[in-house]
């Protein structure tokens, strides 16, 4: 920030991986998506981020903490974030002490995204019975995580989760505890996020002129919120503001595009599965190729023709920090390895140095 206002940063990339069922033995599926993140590691790329759902095909990260610890042993610089813990389903001062333990493991390089998870159908896994309650619970095990991460004994009473004098053995690395994310997946988190200073991502269900709007939003509120005493991710001075895609990038447009419709198709599947299952609808706007291209989080071609894309999405937008999924639907390993290696020799190179002036 300078003079009172938003300093736009260079673009800056993380890696978003939901593990999803591909076909293959899921022991292998956890072993490739392992050198997936390696190669994210050696590449540069900021942060890895691990997605948590429960009993549908879209993710096999089913524990972000038992992915992220194996991730901790097998990369070097990158750093670590689930996107996101599913507050509600936890117990809170144990997920708080796994999550300094992994802080440690990593050397600081742990970052936590927060949220109460998007499936109400997810949620009756764990007994939570509608949105309302979901809300309150998430809230409340927040509140206790933040309080965990900044104390030596935890003190707290609740309507969910109460504690007296539990004992604090593994304090954060990173002071006061760890950047915090949490996604904008409507536009009503906007002022939460940005009152607070937490990192976000915008999701697929807006369009592009959504997106630039909420990033104006995001910036706005987050200059006249700068210097409240009480802001959760205050210590953050520059948050980063995402967009989240899919990638798929082939030596030719129409190598790329044969390649990515079925996986997309095979994606939107699996995001619909618990939807359909329980007898709905799915998600049918999120599993249109055409209105997914168009809104800029579907970024399909040959290296030129993806530096273009992403160039006039960032330009368009106004964001900071780009979310690939590389490894998406039921594409192969061989398909998602060679759409990284691309996107980090011959993409990021061409557009790292964009500086937005959208907002």
């Amino acid at each position: 920030m300078a003079n009172g206002q938003w300093v736009e940063e260079p673009l800056s990339f993380g890696v978003f991986d939901q593990i999803e069922y591909d076909g293959r033995p899921i022991g292998d599926i956890y072993e490739e998506h392992f050198k997936l993140m390696e190669y994210a590691d050696q590449a540069g790329f900021y942060c890895y981020h691990v997605s948590e759902h429960h009993g549908t095909p879209l993710s096999l990260s089913i524990s972000p903490n038992m992915i992220l610890a194996a991730a901790a042993q097998r990369t070097k610089r990158i750093r670590l974030a689930a996107l996101v813990y599913c507050l509600p389903y936890y117990e809170p001062y144990r997920l708080a002490n796994e999550i300094t333990m992994l802080d440690h493991m990593t050397g600081g390089r742990i970052e936590v995204g927060v949220g109460r998870g998007v499936s109400p159908i997810e949620a009756a896994f764990f007994g939570i019975p509608n949105v309302e309650e979901s809300r309150a619970i998430y809230r409340e095990t927040l509140d206790i995580m933040l309080e965990t991460f900044k104390s030596d004994e935890l003190n707290f009473k609740g309507k969910y989760h109460s504690y007296a004098n539990f004992p604090l053995r593994v304090p954060s690395v990173q002071k006061p505890y760890p950047p915090l994310w949490f996604p904008s997946s409507n536009s009503q988190s906007v002022p939460f996020t940005a009152g607070n200073g937490f990192n976000t991502i915008f999701n697929n269900r807006f369009s592009l002129e959504e997106t630039k709007s909420l990033v104006r939003q995001y910036k706005t509120l987050w200059i006249e919120h700068r210097d409240d005493a009480d802001r959760m991710n205050g210590h953050e001075a520059s948050p980063k503001l995402g967009l989240s895609i899919k990638v798929y990038v082939a030596p030719t447009d129409k190598e790329a595009e044969e390649e990515a419709f079925p996986a997309f198709r095979a994606w939107g599947q699996h995001i619909s599965f618990l939807s359909r299952r329980a007898g709905g609808q799915g998600d049918t706007d999120r599993e249109n190729f055409d209105a997914q291209r168009a809104n800029g989080t579907l970024i399909i071609g040959s290296p030129d023709s993806v530096i273009q894309q992403i160039q006039s999405t960032v330009d368009f937008t106004g964001i900071n920090y780009l979310l690939s999924s590389f490894a998406f639907g039921d594409l192969q390993p061989t398909q998602y390895m060679r759409t990284i290696e691309l996107f980090a020799k011959e993409v990021i190179p061409a557009v790292a140095s964009s500086i937005t002036t959208a907002g």
